[in-house]
């Protein structure tokens, strides 16, 4: 049965053959890349986090560097 993607991801695999050592690399990749991404949008994700999971009891709130959410 095939999921139903939203606009908001991307479905992947990941290869179950890599070495630890390639894992390694790409979760330091994926982790940088999430850094990022977090610095540069980090406030305009927090906005769309209601609207994404539904949930409109969340307030809105100005980026913290000291209250990363996650």
């Amino acid at each position: 049965m095939k999921r139903k993607q939203n606009r908001f991801t991307i479905e992947f695999s990941i290869p179950a053959y890599w070495t630890p050592e390639q894992a390694l690399a790409v979760f330091d990749v994926v982790n940088d890349l999430s850094d990022k991404i977090w610095d540069h949008y980090g406030n305009k994700i927090l906005d769309l986090l209601p609207e994404h999971y539904g949930r409109r009891s969340l307030t809105r709130r100005k980026l913290n560097p000291d209250d990363i959410p996650f």
